[in-house]
């Protein structure tokens, strides 16, 4: 699993980080979490407002940072 944390490391940038690291943790998943910074490449998953978080290519939060519970909601394997 690749997960993306876009933004340009603003606090809600590094709280999104942290609560997406204590989520896989909590579920025992392995994952690269990886910051993306540039704007270019942000505007390309469709972000206007950052944070944002891609999981294997596909947005699943934009312009919010999520409670840990909703993060392992959304990263909980199907």
């Amino acid at each position: 699993m690749i997960v993306k944390v876009l933004g340009p490391g603003c606090n809600n940038c590094e709280r999104l980080e942290a609560r997406t690291k204590e989520a896989l943790d909590g579920l025992g998943l392995e994952a690269t979490v990886e910051k993306v910074t540039d704007y270019g490449e942000i505007a390309g998953y469709g972000v206007m407002r950052t944070p944002g978080l891609v999981v294997d290519e596909q947005l699943v939060v934009s312009g919010r940072v999520p409670t840990t519970a909703e993060l392992t909601d959304l990263l909980r394997p199907a």
